[in-house]
C-alpha cells in the first residue's frame, strides 16, 4: 500500500482539504484531472481516489457521472465539505489595499456581497488554490486571491477575510473510491448504496422499475439521468439509496429494478456520512 489519496487540483484546492478531513492519516497526492486521480489508483500510485460528485449550490460536478461507472473503482465512503471562502493576500498587506481578487470562477458569484462591498473586483482563475500559488510567486501587492484557508497556509499568505461567503450552506459531497469494493461494513448512523442503471425500451419501464422501492419502503435519496454517449435515447441513471443490498427490503427492491433495466451496476455500499443527518 501507498498510504496515499488522490484528488484533482493543486495543494490547497477543497478536494485536499476533503482529503485531509477523512482521511488525515494519508498522503494526499495532488492530480491535474479526474481521470488522473482514478489513474492513480488504477496503477497503484494511490490506494484511494478523493472525487466530487455534487454541490448544494452548483449541482452534480460536470463529467463525474460517467467517469465513475467506467472507472472500474468501487466508493467505499462519502464526506463532504463545507466550502468557506477566505481572502488571502501577500503577507503585510491590508485589505483596504487589495482591488481586485482571482479564483475559480464558482467561487466569485458566491462572495458578490462582500466584493461590492470592499468595492474589489473578481477575475475568474482556472483554479483558486493555482491563483494561491502564483500570487506567493508574482508577488502582486494590490492583487488577492479566494480560496481555502489551506491554500492560504500551504503558499504563505495572510488571511485578510473570513468566511466571506454570501451564503453560509454551500457544501460539496465527495465519494472515496478504492480498488476493490468493501460491503463488509454497517455505519453508525445508516448504509448507502450507489447505482447506475439503463432501463428497457419499453412503455413505463423507469416508473415500474421505481415501484420496487416505494413498496419495499426503501428511501431512494437522488436520482438523476445523463445521456449515453450523446445520445438522445439512451438514457442512464445514477441513484443513491438508504440501506445495503444485503438487506430484503434493499434486496428485493434491486430484483425488481433488475427486470426492468438493460443496465445496472452497483457503484459502492458505504457507510452514510454523519452530515447528512445534521
Amino acid at each position: 500500500m501507498t498510504n496515499r489519496i488522490a484528488f484533482q487540483g493543486e495543494p490547497g484546492a477543497y478536494s485536499h482539504e476533503a482529503c485531509q478531513q477523512a482521511r488525515p492519516d494519508m498522503e494526499a497526492l495532488p492530480c491535474h484531472t479526474f481521470d488522473e486521480v482514478i489513474d492513480a489508483v488504477k496503477t497503484g500510485k494511490a490506494d484511494l481516489a478523493m472525487l466530487p460528485i455534487e454541490n448544494s449550490t452548483y449541482g452534480r460536478v460536470a463529467d463525474i457521472h460517467r467517469l465513475l461507472p467506467e472507472s472500474g473503482l468501487h466508493i467505499v465512503d462519502e464526506a463532504f465539505v463545507r466550502v468557506r471562502i477566505a481572502l488571502m493576500g501577500l503577507p503585510g498587506v491590508t485589505l483596504d489595499e487589495i482591488d481586485t481578487v482571482r479564483a475559480h470562477l464558482v467561487l466569485l458569484p458566491q462572495s458578490a456581497g462582500f466584493l461590492e462591498k470592499n468595492n474589489i473586483k473578481g477575475i475568474a482563475a482556472a483554479d483558486s488554490a493555482g491563483a494561491a500559488r502564483e500570487l506567493a510567486e508574482h508577488q502582486t501587492r494590490n492583487e488577492g486571491v479566494l480560496a481555502s484557508d489551506l491554500a492560504a497556509e500551504i503558499y504563505g499568505l495572510n488571511v485578510l477575510a473570513s468566511d466571506i461567503e454570501d451564503h453560509g450552506h454551500n457544501t460539496t459531497r465527495f465519494v472515496i473510491m478504492s480498488r476493490e469494493p468493501d460491503h463488509t461494513r454497517r455505519g453508525e448512523i445508516e448504509m448507502m448504496t450507489t447505482f447506475v442503471f439503463e432501463v428497457r425500451n419499453i412503455p413505463a419501464a423507469l416508473y415500474k422499475g421505481m415501484g420496487g422501492f416505494a413498496t419495499n419502503g426503501v428511501n431512494m435519496t437522488k436520482l438523476e439521468s445523463y445521456m449515453v454517449d450523446g445520445s438522445f435515447t439512451a438514457t442512464r441513471f445514477y441513484a443513491d439509496i438508504e440501506g445495503h443490498p444485503d438487506d430484503a427490503p434493499v434486496r428485493r427492491a434491486l430484483e425488481e429494478l433488475d427486470y426492468f433495466t438493460n443496465y445496472l451496476n452497483i457503484l459502492g455500499v458505504y457507510p452514510a456520512a454523519k452530515p447528512r443527518h445534521t
